[in-house]
């Protein structure tokens, strides 16, 4: 068996992207925070690449073979700082709600502690489609809300004024509901898996499970 080299795990294509990712966190962030329409419009350009591009470390991974356990580590980190980053600086502009914030956060950590306890019992829970919408829904709304100002559009024969930040918060709330019903849909899945007949007889060791909990990153 070769042994794992974590600066080579650390080069590889999928694991450079996910970094790359990461560092274009205070890039949006800078922009966001030095306010107006120019530094808006960059910021969301920067930020909707950023989460747009959340499938393509995992499909480089999968396609080329080379999935990592320090890959496994830094994508979800990854979508989670995003995310956070981007929520935080909005709350600190009074763009978003603080309580929002906090729900999405509690969310998360709730199904990462259920990830962490399922995976400790080789239990496999997988992910729902509400997580997966939870997901879109969320790089929409902060996109807009990062875009901010009202922006007059004149296309096929219709005329009016996008207001980004109006429609950003509505997104917002649609992927806070995605947000609790796939916690839920989460958490009932690990009650039957690990409390419902047959939980015993099903679980099986850590090491021999073949799929990710939750299908992996932000999906769940």
């Amino acid at each position: 068996m070769s042994r794992r080299s974590l600066a080579g795990e650390f080069l590889n294509a999928p694991n450079a992207i996910t970094l790359t990712r990461i560092a274009m966190i205070p890039v949006f962030l800078w922009f966001t925070f030095h306010e107006s329409r120019v530094d808006s419009f960059i910021a969301a350009i920067v930020y909707a690449v950023t989460g747009a591009t959340d499938f393509l470390d995992g499909y480089v991974a999968r396609k080329k073979n080379l999935v990592t356990v320090i890959g496994k580590f830094l994508d979800p980190l990854a979508d989670k700082l995003i995310v956070m980053a981007a929520l935080v600086m909005l709350v600190h502009l009074g763009r978003v709600q603080a309580w929002v914030v906090i729900v999405i956060m509690a969310r998360e950590f709730i199904v990462t502690g259920l990830r962490t306890i399922a995976m400790s019992e080789g239990i496999v829970i997988a992910a729902g489609r509400e997580g997966k919408n939870k997901t879109a829904f969320q790089v929409a709304s902060i996109t807009f809300l990062l875009l901010h100002y009202t922006y007059p559009i004149d296309a096929f024969a219709f005329t009016f004024e996008l207001d980004a930040n109006r429609v950003g918060t509505w997104l917002l709330y649609v992927s806070l509901f995605f947000s609790v019903t796939s916690a839920w849909t989460y958490f009932a899945g690990f009650v039957r898996a690990v409390y419902g007949p047959g939980a015993r007889e099903s679980a099986r060791p850590a090491s021999a499970a073949t799929r990710d909990l939750g299908a992996g990153g932000s999906g769940a």
